[in-house]
């Protein structure tokens, strides 16, 4: 089980008894002394400070980097590696929010936001490419497909105030329902059909959306891994996908070293 999952067990457990201490020790007024307190919980609830989203910089300081992990690459993106914004079009509006976390571009309405480019080569891949004139064609054509055996995942942290990340995630996963059977997008004037949305099984921070998200384009259909957790005002997005699993329509994992190396950064 994971930190978060058994601090957020032992707060809950904590509330229990205080609750279960309250209603054996108070009894109240005939006029309902303890309708009193509730109405002092409540002015005490209305008066605690909204959530505060992290600011850019504290965001840059969050975000995974080459020392968090083994045997990956972390970089900024470059302009050619992320989509503009403003070029996302969606077939249908409900899956925009889908289309958005697939695309890597930013959900809702975030205040800052971090982003970095994460790459692991698979050991074939480290290799390179072996002299070919010793191969037979199919030999040839595995060796490349080797080489090209690397996951990339985009990763994004993006933080909102108030309860502005739970309410986006939540948007999320609605979307994800609605839209599981497909729908049409572009992006940077590149369409493709997403043709399925399958939900997969994910622990990670104090809630979490994990799909797998079938795509087409140009006759080529491929696989995304679509990752989305919410670490208080903070939403941790990853965007993942294999060349060369894609090219031989192969299944390949989760970036599950990536995320749990976020999740850890964020606490």
């Amino acid at each position: 089980m994971r930190a978060t999952v058994v601090r957020r067990t032992v707060l809950t457990a904590s509330a229990a008894a205080l609750a279960l201490l309250a209603t054996a020790c108070g009894g109240g007024d005939e006029k309902g002394g303890s309708g009193g307190g509730e109405a002092a919980k409540s002015d005490a609830a209305s008066s605690a400070p909204a959530a505060k989203a992290l600011t850019a910089a504290e965001l840059e300081k969050l975000v995974i980097a080459s020392a968090d992990l083994k045997d990956h690459k972390v970089v900024e993106p470059g302009k050619d590696d992320v989509s503009d914004p403003g070029t996302l079009t969606v077939e249908r509006a409900e899956c925009e929010p889908v289309a958005q976390a697939l695309a890597s571009v930013p959900l809702g309405k975030p205040a800052a936001s971090a982003q970095r480019l994460v790459t692991q080569e698979s050991e074939a891949a480290k290799k390179g490419m072996p002299d070919l004139a010793e191969l037979t064609e199919k030999e040839a054509e595995e060796a490349m497909l080797d080489s090209l055996d690397i996951t990339k995942t985009m990763t994004s942290l993006r933080s909102y105030d108030a309860d502005g990340a739970e309410q986006t995630l939540s948007a999320l996963r609605e979307a994800g329902k609605k839209c599981a059977g497909g729908f049409g997008m572009s992006a940077d004037g590149e369409k493709q059909q997403v043709t399925k949305i399958t939900e997969e099984k994910l622990a990670a921070g104090e809630d979490a959306v994990a799909w797998t998200v079938g795509t087409k384009m140009d006759d080529t259909s491929a696989e995304t891994k679509v990752v989305v957790f919410r670490q208080g005002t903070t939403l941790a997005a990853f965007s993942s996908f294999n060349i060369a699993a894609i090219t031989r329509g192969e299944a390949f994992e989760q970036p599950t070293a990536v995320i749990e190396a976020q999740e850890a950064k964020l606490g």
